[in-house]
């Protein structure tokens, strides 16, 4: 990689660690503030969303941002960390609801404003988050992104924000852990969330017949596989969430038809 490319690199590091510094900081502030106007704040939540920020910032800073240069199968683990697991840690600390807490009335309302806007309410329908999720994916490993990327920092911080930003977006839009905008039915969610899981295995075993070009056949079958099986417990992980929110509806709707 050429000098200049290293220093730019390093900078986006730095910059991704200054932000994951700023949430971890700002999380137990905004806590604090919750408090102060009598709306305490369990601290588990804190430490789901510090694990999830941790996680997510782990693909962008230090060793296996480095190595993700040059080794696959790191690269995929960063992408599993910051587009899967660290979306649904952070989901869990429900820093939305937090906000909306911490926000005086006025600033609450205009934020409430802003989430019921259109454009918004498209983007967190189930099937549009899933699109802009396994979509994005496959723009970059079967489109020729993923080689560019490594060649500018730009759209190198562009992709990575976009496989977070996606990624949380898709969590959100199938489990409702936080504040959500428009509620879709669970039967819709569990099948987009099907659709999508088949997807990203499709996608998975095509990297393994055909890795990214300039990517040995070796290191691009091992990282295929981490994708396809590392994946696995994420996806495992919302069905069960999922499954839990659903018996847990239809056992209230039960219990109002008898009384």
């Amino acid at each position: 990689m050429h000098h200049t490319n290293i220093t730019h690199f390093l900078i986006l590091e730095v910059i991704a660690g200054l932000i994951a510094i700023a949430a971890l900081i700002l999380y137990p502030a905004a806590m604090y503030y919750s408090k102060k106007k009598n709306r305490s704040w369990h601290w588990g939540r804190y430490f789901l969303f510090a694990a999830g920020v941790i996680i997510a910032a782990s693909a962008l800073t230090g060793p296996m941002a480095r190595l993700s240069h040059t080794d696959f199968t790191v690269h995929m683990l960063g992408h599993l960390l910051l587009g899967m697991f660290g979306p649904l840690f952070i989901l869990h600390g429900k820093p939305m609801t937090l906000i909306m807490r911490t926000l005086n009335v006025s600033y609450a309302r205009k934020l409430s404003k802003i989430l019921n806007i259109k454009y918004v309410k498209f983007i967190s329908n189930p099937l549009i988050a899933s699109i802009l999720n396994i979509g994005g994916l496959f723009l970059i490993y079967k489109a020729g992104l993923f080689e560019f990327m490594h060649t500018s920092v730009l759209w190198f911080a562009l992709v990575h924000l976009h496989v977070f930003l996606a990624g949380y977006l898709f969590t959100m839009s199938i489990i409702y852990i936080d504040i959500v905008t428009h509620r879709y039915s669970f039967l819709y969610r569990a099948s987009v969330l099907v659709a999508a899981l088949g997807f990203h295995k499709i996608l998975s075993k095509l990297i393994y017949a055909s890795p990214p070009e300039g990517i040995a056949r070796p290191d691009g079958e091992t990282g295929a596989m981490l994708m396809y099986y590392g994946g696995d417990i994420a996806d495992i992980a919302l069905i069960i969430i999922l499954c839990l929110e659903w018996y847990k509806a239809a056992g209230r709707g039960y219990i109002q038809k008898l009384t």
